[in-house]
């Protein structure tokens, strides 16, 4: 199993192209119509319509735990156990429309993202790149200061349907400036069945899937 020791591994085509695309457009259309809705004062950011104030990539429409992506956490896991070898807990699925400009910042994940997937839906192509060392090399995330000399990274571009699975906790991943108008991205994360987090973790400490996360959580 290549994920087992390079710990990230590309899965060719885990969803059709017509599912990547049917998931995409039906983003795009909700991220028009909640934003309707927000700018028309009829209803506001109760965290079950998405929102334009995720601090990690702010001002670009994102959604914890949209009902179609959580659906998709499900669909894609026996795939993902079947090719990287270990079994999984589900514990969240994050969808952004990246804009002309975004970067994802070099990172590495909370626990809740164990191993986890980018799963390309639609729009622009958009590398991401990811440093298989397991080396710290940020210095600030917020500022986005890196250590002199920090490795490039391995760049892996994915075609529509396909998805990166990598170890999130472990491994610094990025994205540089999206040069394309709009790019679909959704993240699906997992726990391994038998690792230290899986009991305490399952759903990212919700009681079921598909809702935001509980304010006294």
């Amino acid at each position: 199993m290549i994920f087992q020791y390079k710990k990230y591994q590309v899965i060719k085509n885990a969803i059709s192209y017509e599912l990547a695309n049917f998931i995409f457009n039906y983003f795009l259309l909700k991220r028009d119509a909640v934003s309707f809705l927000y700018k028309n004062n009829i209803t506001y950011d109760t965290g079950l319509l998405g929102t334009w104030d995720d601090e990690q990539v702010p001002n670009t429409y994102s959604h914890y735990a949209d009902p179609v992506m959580e659906t998709l956490l499900m669909k894609v896991r026996p795939k993902m156990q079947q090719e990287i070898g270990l079994q999984l807990v589900p514990t969240y699925s994050y969808a952004r429309l990246y804009k002309k400009g975004d970067i994802l910042k070099r990172h590495k994940d909370r626990p809740s993202c164990e191993i986890s997937t980018t799963l390309h839906l639609g729009g622009a192509s958009w590398p991401i790149f990811i440093d298989g060392t397991g080396a710290d090399n940020v210095i600030d995330e917020r500022k986005n200061i890196i250590k002199p000399n920090a490795p490039e990274g391995t760049k892996v571009l994915l075609e529509v349907g396909d998805m990166l699975v990598y170890s999130g906790c472990e491994l610094e991943h990025w994205r540089e400036p999206l040069e394309g108008e709009t790019c679909g991205q959704v993240f699906l994360h997992y726990n391994h069945v038998n690792g230290p987090f899986a009991n305490s973790n399952r759903f990212d400490k919700r009681p079921v899937l598909g809702i935001p996360k509980l304010r006294n959580k």
